[in-house]
Parts: structure tokens; sequence; C-alpha cells
């Protein structure tokens, strides 16, 4: 339930980033103009939290990608993939205090076991390639959806597409001394 919680949270704070558009009355930021005068501009001068500030998970989602897409009944990284997974790992470096849960996911083809276990090695797949990229594997954790939690419904292959995928999914974990 906590991992639900924490989920949830973390959901719609990125939501409220998502929607958050520091130009919409014109100038540039602020009421003086000037771009994070109060103290809560994020890096670059982007509005903390935001799609804009290169520390932030809407960053991570948008501008890194959070997903990889793999090819029917496989578990083998693309190079598109590989390409997306090099920046996941680069970020996450680089933001030393979130931990992902990879989530793994097939589309509705098969039984229910058998997509259970390709959304695991697709999950492990996209995890021990963090890893070998630096990624410490403390702080990375995987599950499946196997085919329950598809992205597209429909019975053709631009729907199956989509739903073969690992999904990097990021927690916010303070540092403990």
């Amino acid at each position: 339930m906590k991992m639900m919680t924490r989920a949830t949270v973390l959901l719609l704070a990125l939501a409220t980033a998502a929607c958050t558009n520091p130009d919409r009355f014109g100038g540039a930021g602020g009421a003086d103009g000037a771009n994070g005068a109060n103290g809560a501009g994020g890096a670059n001068g982007a509005l903390a939290g935001s799609a804009g500030d290169p520390t932030s998970p809407a960053y991570f989602n948008q501008a890194i990608g959070d997903r990889v897409l793999f090819a029917v009944d496989t578990s083998t990284i693309t190079p598109t993939g590989k390409s997306i997974l090099d920046g996941q790992a680069q970020w996450l470096m680089t933001n030393a205090d979130y931990r992902a849960v990879i989530e793994g996911h097939a589309d509705e083809q098969g039984t229910r076991e058998y997509n259970l276990a390709l959304g695991q090695r697709r999950a492990n797949a996209v995890r021990e390639y963090l890893v070998s990229r630096g990624v410490p594997s403390s702080r990375l954790q995987v599950t499946s959806f196997g085919k329950e939690r598809p992205i597209e419904v429909c019975s053709e292959e631009s729907c199956y597409a989509k739903n073969r995928r690992a999904v990097t999914v990021l927690s916010f974990s303070a540092v403990t001394s």
C-alpha cells in the first residue's frame, strides 16, 4: 500500500508540473520579468519540477523518455531503446536521489502467464542495461504487469506495438545519513 501512495503522490506531482506554463501571462516568468527571482527556479532558470527543469521527473519522462518498446515475443533491446536507456542512465547517475521501478509489459496476445514472464524478461533486460551503464542496482526494482495494463486497446498491430514495452517509473528517495 505504501508503494501505491508514493505512486499516487508522484503522479499528482507530475500532472501538476505538466500543466505549468511559466510564460502564460507573457514576459519572462515572474511579475517582475525575472525568471526564478523568487528562488523557485530550477536548473537553467526553468521552473522547478517542470519539464524544462533537467532535474525533474517531468523532464525525464518528456525529454529523455520513460519507455522502450520491444519487438514481438522478445526482450532484446533495440538500438532506439539503447539510446533512450543511455539517456535514462545518465539522468539517474546525475540525480542520485531518485530510485526507479522498471515495469515490464506485453501485448494481449498469448496467455496471462506467458505475458507475465515476458514482461519480467523485458524489465530485467532494461535493469541489466542500466546497471551496465553505471546505475547502482540497489536503486532499481523490476515488476511485470504482462498484458494487464495496456495503453492501447485494439486488436491491431499498431496497438500491440505500443503495449510491448518497459516503463521506467521514478520515485524520490531522500538520502538518509
